[in-house]
């Protein structure tokens, strides 16, 4: 079927938004294949390949292929402080990866240790510490917020003043907190 046959069905066009993905797509290979990272699975879906655990101690940096071209060396950034328990658990490590690739392309894995804040370049930000629960206000607090907005008639306003009020002073008893301690 020709472009001009009235039978074959009509060009398509991408219209409004394209995938993110797909946008993106050569972009990430590229600067994946700058630092020997032929696939970048492993750079994007990290934490699915090794597990939440190790993902959250450490990342690859890069991939470093010998001469010979048999085996390359993973190298992974991590703090100071994990890499002791990075370094046991190096072969497990290997065996994921090279799960990702399909075959044996990883033959080993250097661990480079940098402190988690300092210079640009060897910054290590793993994953962040979980938000706590946020805990229910001081009844005092609450009162005292809901008695400075009692002369309030418009209930939305009177309920978002409310809120402001109880942050505002629930901010200020914990500077003065911790002014006293």
């Amino acid at each position: 079927m020709s472009k001009n046959d009235p039978q074959s069905p009509p060009e398509r066009r991408m219209r409004g938004f394209e995938a993110a993905g797909r946008l993106l797509r050569n972009r990430i290979r590229s600067a994946g294949e700058a630092r020997g990272f032929a696939v970048s699975r492993l750079l994007t879906h990290w934490a699915e390949v090794v597990g939440e655990d190790t993902a959250a101690q450490c990342r690859p940096v890069k991939i470093g292929y010998s001469k010979g071209g048999l085996g390359a060396t993973l190298t992974l950034l991590t703090t100071g402080a994990a890499a002791p328990m990075l370094q046991m658990q190096l072969p497990q490590i290997r065996e994921k990866v090279n799960a990702c690739y399909g075959y044996n392309a990883i033959s080993r894995i250097s661990l480079t240790q940098t402190a988690p804040t300092g210079f640009a370049e060897g910054q290590a930000q793993f994953t962040p510490k979980p938000k706590s629960e946020p805990r229910a206000p001081d009844p005092r607090i609450v009162a005292k917020a809901h008695e400075q907005v009692a002369d309030c008639t418009d209930e939305g306003l009177k309920s978002a003043l409310e809120q402001l009020a109880r942050n505002v002073l629930s901010r200020s008893a914990e500077r003065a907190g911790q002014k006293k301690g």
